[in-house]
């Protein structure tokens, strides 16, 4: 039969046991024994999962407390040394220290996985970094697996990849020259797996759908020559676009299979099926691990059915990539729409359809006719429920006229109508929306949705928390407050749910990064926006100050981005629909008074394509719907955006061309490296770099935040440059909360003050 494998499943639990009891371990209140218990049960249930849908080989080494790519740095012995740590003792309270900081040292840097919302940590490359396997950690996991009478295959992050991946610390030092140190480290691991009985081990190779350099490709030949007899067979994984540019490469690398991801690459297929040799395994990927729709077998499996004619059981299925970017198990969902749920598929349900192929390549189609049968009953609904679609919607974006998306004047009359009314100071401060969830303002939601709370109670705690967050920002004296986001489950979510066209999940969570989790909204129609879904919350809070209070939504592309989007239509339509419902709200705002209104786009940069052939294409229509969602607006209306990690560089003609009036960007934990791009482009409106990091509780020093904002003014011209944290607000404690900002606002007042003097 044809190997059904995967090479990671969600694990965070189904219902986000993992969150719970490592948080619950942060604070004191569970033990390092406790928290293991906790994780190894996760594990038992998942394998169990998976081997009851057919799986033939299980993952391992795709659990992880944190960060799947921090777990292979430490099993590599390549920590940080700044933190002082025995990278071959680390203690698991040391291992949350690199991924959270400590009072001592600023945590590793985190940035976007490829294009998906999930955060990994940054390796630090010096020229001196030196590996040293570790892999006890790994083959504790697998000889727990093997108990447990499973059938394995490690999945680990490839050499190459990983370095790919890292940021080069010194000057003057290329993160690839590390390769012949880094490749005898993970030939020994691969041998040391080897011992433990390891027969097949998959190794991602993503940078291979990325546009990485001739040395970067030429580095791949290199690590698997060397890898060649290590006593283990290599399947090489790869995901998120084509790979077909490299069939050649692949073909001759001296590994004993390939996995290719045909969800987002289709055309490959083809490609791949007519030249690979009949001695190596194809894995191929045609079932979605990363959005939430129901597969349509019968195509799955006509696709499929000519490759293992060629092949036959060399093809190997799996996931497009691994399910840890889906929500676990659409079982536990009660309360969906049953329509809308019949067209769906979590992780579980995923590994079922994979058994249904499975099945149907050994014993044909008739063999399982019944799951057939309902997949395409499943397809044909959505392709005409009037639930989906929407004419009005429809005919809204269709008949946009020319120049719609341009705002009335260029950013150089724009902020003198600004600035006339703000008044505001030299290095004016903000924050990027939202402040602390407290337990309260959660236990208070909760209480609502369950109608254990009237809503005239909720709206009298929502209003009490928000009045204590503008009078902390009063006694800051921050010059731009904002109301705090107490009503806001999550910055996606909330939109969405009074967005037609949108529908919402008890459980579908997925990792974020570390403990933090998100459960997207999920796009299933057409989206429009019924009724105003911010202005009551956002006028309260303007009457409690004399300040201007910052509105704030999130931006189109960030709002499908971050969401389980419909794939029945191209995603401009998409961004366009959900911008012009966000316009509506722009426009509402601005007749209550709200005449600074922030329009965050933290996905922009995660949301572009692999391939950079494609990059034009996608910016046109991106930047296009962000400067919808102000269309109309006033002059004297400020446009504020926030965006997150990225690496700007290469596309800032067109972050420039959004015409936000004010950017806010996270700076502080690459110590403002982003922000020279900025300056070297002469980016023409105003910016404000993060100049802490929110996600560590550590409270910063005033010369850590001194020098970051030096840095800034250095590049950056005075009168263009706004102080602000990195990011919100939200996951911090209140108490860290005013230490940071007090600390932020001393600086501030001091360079204030030095400036004023000259």
């Amino acid at each position: 039969m044809n190997t059904f494998h995967l090479s990671g499943y969600p694990r965070i639990g189904a219902k986000r046991e993992l969150k719970f009891a490592v948080e619950a371990f942060w604070k004191g209140a569970k033990s390092e024994a406790e928290l293991q218990e906790v994780a190894a049960e996760i594990r038992r249930l998942n394998w169990a999962t998976q081997k009851a849908a057919g799986a033939d080989l299980l993952p391992v080494g795709d659990f992880s407390f944190y960060d799947h790519v921090l777990d292979l740095l430490c099993t590599l012995g390549a920590i940080p040394k700044r933190f002082g740590f025995d990278a071959a003792n680390l203690s698991l309270p040391e291992y949350f220290q690199l991924a959270r900081g400590n009072a001592t040292q600023f945590a590793m840097e985190m940035t976007k996985w490829f294009d998906t919302n999930y955060h990994y940590i940054v390796p630090e490359w010096h020229a001196d970094t030196e590996f040293k396997v570790n892999a006890k950690n790994l083959v504790a996991q697998i000889k727990e697996a093997k108990a447990q009478g499973y059938d394995i295959k490690p999945t680990l992050v490839g050499p190459v990849t990983l370095l790919w991946l890292g940021k080069a610390k010194d000057d003057n030092f290329k993160r690839i020259s590390l390769l012949p140190k880094l490749l005898p480290a993970y030939a020994q691991l691969l041998r040391e797996l080897a011992a433990e009985g390891v027969d097949w081990i998959q190794i991602d190779e993503p940078i291979l759908s990325a546009d990485a350099d001739a040395n970067w490709i030429k580095a791949v030949e290199t690590s698997y020559k060397e890898f060649a007899n290590t006593g283990v067979r290599i399947i090489i994984g790869t995901y998120f676009a084509t790979v077909a540019e490299h069939l050649n490469l692949l073909k001759a690398l001296p590994v004993h299979g390939v996995h290719i991801d045909c969800v987002r690459a289709p055309e490959q297929l083809s490609i791949f099926a007519d030249a690979w040799p009949e001695n190596k395994v194809l894995s191929v990927g045609l079932i979605d691990g990363r959005n939430v729709w129901r597969a349509n077998l019968s195509k799955v499996i006509d696709t499929l059915e000519p490759v293992k004619a060629k092949l036959g059981n060399n093809l190997w299925i799996a996931p497009s990539c691994s399910l840890l970017h889906s929500p676990q198990d659409l079982a536990v969902e009660e309360k969906l729409d049953s329509e809308i749920k019949s067209w769906m598929a979590f992780a579980a349900q995923k590994l079922v359809e994979l058994g249904v192929v499975k099945q149907a390549l050994a014993h044909g189609k008739d063999s399982v006719k019944d799951a057939i049968a309902a997949s395409d009953a499943a397809a044909a609904d959505r392709a005409t429920n009037k639930k989906i679609h929407n004419d009005a919607v429809k005919a809204r974006v269709a008949n946009l006229p020319k120049g719609a998306d341009q705002r009335k004047s260029p950013f150089a009359e724009r902020i003198k109508a600004q600035q006339a009314w703000m008044n505001l100071p030299v290095l004016p401060t903000t924050t990027i929306g939202s402040f602390p969830q407290t337990t309260e303002i959660r236990q208070a939601r909760a209480a609502f949705k369950k109608g254990e709370l009237s809503e005239a109670d909720y709206d009298a705690a929502m209003k009490k928390e928000i009045a204590y967050c503008v009078e902390v920002q009063e006694k800051l004296e921050l010059d731009v407050p904002v109301h705090g986001e107490a009503e806001r489950n999550d910055m996606v979510e909330y939109f969405g749910e009074q967005l037609a066209g949108y529908c919402f999940t008890q459980f579908g969570w997925v990792q974020s990064y570390g403990s933090r989790c998100v459960k997207p909204p999920i796009i299933f129609g057409d989206v429009s926006r019924p009724n105003p879904m911010t202005v009551y919350w956002s006028s309260y809070a303007q009457t409690l100050t004399k300040r201007p209070m910052k509105g704030m939504l999130t931006g189109p592309v960030t709002m499908f981005k971050w969401s389980f989007v419909r794939d029945d239509i191209p995603l401009s339509e998409v961004a366009k629909q959900i911008a012009l419902a966000l316009n509506d709200e722009v426009l509402d705002l601005e007749k209550a008074g709200i005449k600074v209104i922030q329009i965050d786009e933290p996905a922009i940069r995660e949301a572009m394509p692999l391939k950079k052939a494609q990059w034009d294409e996608y910016l046109a229509w991106a930047c296009e719907a962000f400067r919808l969602s102000s269309t109309g607006a006033e002059d004297s209306t400020q446009i504020h955006t926030h965006m997150c990690y990225s690496e700007f560089n290469d596309i800032l003609p067109a972050i420039a061309s959004m015409d936000a009036d004010v950017i806010t960007i996270e700076t502080s934990r690459s110590d403002m490296e982003l922000l020279t791009a900025f300056g070297d482009f002469k980016y023409p409106n105003d910016i404000g770099p993060g100049v802490y990091d929110i996600h560590s509780p550590r409270v910063p020093q005033a010369k850590e935040i001194e020098h970051l904002l030096r840095k800034a003014m250095d590049v950056v011209p005075v009168e263009r440059l706004w102080v602000n944290p990195d990011c919100g607000l939200k996951t911090r404690g209140w108490k860290e909360t005013i230490e940071q900002l007090e600390v932020m606002m001393e600086v501030t007042k001091k360079l204030r003050s030095e400036l004023a003097a000259k």
